[in-house]
């Protein structure tokens, strides 16, 4: 088996590139066109995207029939009236009657894919009761395919979308099966939408952001959840917008610890591409399930 490529073989500016293209800002023929001029020694344009695009088999890390768990796909009312959420709950198997601490799980900007699944089912290894919704549910759900799925994203209502992730945290919240204590975790799209909660469910028990856009700093002063905040080093479309939104929630008391880990490019946690770094996202991980284990344990 031929080693796993990593950031590191890559042009930094290709990288650069393909982040605009995941983003939206670029469509596939306009990365194509400008990442010929990185194809070298027969390696075309095609296959540099091929190289950099996620590979769900090598990045799980969970099999979906794990005996150790429980997961189903399952729905929550839409408050959008969109009708009905569907997305993907799963446990621990041995969690019988016991009240379980709960984690929102929030995709990137592509849907619910088995990248997204899979970070559900190790939550629930470590413990949790974990919910992954699929924000692209009113326009046909996650359609299987990135290219399609970032192309429906640019047509998802936003604010709908929120109060369909509003709605989720009170969903899970009402559920028998929880101690009461929600917290959530995204990535991009979804670490900014972390944020975008925290402003809005104040009794929200924890939130862990990974290199997720920051709301307006005016916003700041309503958050009341603890945050975790993760970033990549080299990300200037998040990061620039850090330091004004990190002096916000100082002044206005907000409790929150945030880590850059250097050398990391933006989706440093996603293990199904390139830009996926081991040690990093190790360590970031271990830091996200003590910051949950922290606050989302029951009281008493």
């Amino acid at each position: 088996m031929p080693p796993r490529l990593t950031a590191q073989d890559f042009d930094q500016d290709l990288l650069v590139l393909f982040d605009a293209y995941v983003h939206g800002n670029l469509d596939r023929r306009g990365f194509l066109t400008q990442a010929q001029k990185f194809a070298k020694a027969g390696v075309t344009a095609a296959s540099l995207l091929a190289a950099l695009s996620p590979n769900f088999a090598a990045g799980q890390q969970v099999a979906p029939g794990d005996p150790k768990l429980r997961t189903e796909h399952i729905g929550y009312p839409s408050p959008a009236g969109t009708g009905t959420v569907k997305g993907y709950l799963a446990r621990p198997a041995d969690a019988g009657a016991r009240r379980l601490p709960t984690v929102l799980v929030i995709h990137e900007n592509r849907g619910l894919n088995p990248h997204i699944e899979d970070i559900a089912r190790r939550l629930a290894l470590d413990g949790f009761m974990a919910f992954a919704p699929d924000a692209l549910t009113p326009l046909g759900g996650y359609p299987g395919d990135e290219d399609k799925a970032r192309e429906a994203f640019a047509r998802l209502d936003q604010a709908l979308a929120l109060q369909d992730f509003i709605a989720a945290v009170a969903w899970l919240k009402a559920r028998p099966d929880t101690n009461g204590k929600i917290g959530a975790v995204g990535f991009c799209w979804g670490g900014g939408m972390v944020h975008l909660l925290t402003t809005h469910v104040p009794d929200l028990s924890a939130g862990v952001p990974f290199y997720g856009n920051t709301p307006a700093p005016s916003e700041a002063a309503k958050v009341r959840t603890p945050l975790l905040v993760q970033r990549a080093a080299i990300d200037e479309r998040i990061n620039a917008a850090w330091p004004a939104y990190e002096a916000a929630l100082k002044a206005a008391g907000v409790s929150f610890t945030a880590y850059q880990y250097p050398g990391t490019q933006h989706g440093f946690n996603n293990d199904t591409t390139p830009r996926y770094d081991a040690a990093a996202a190790k360590l970031a991980w271990t830091r996200t399930i003590a910051f949950f284990n922290t606050h989302l344990a029951e009281a008493g």
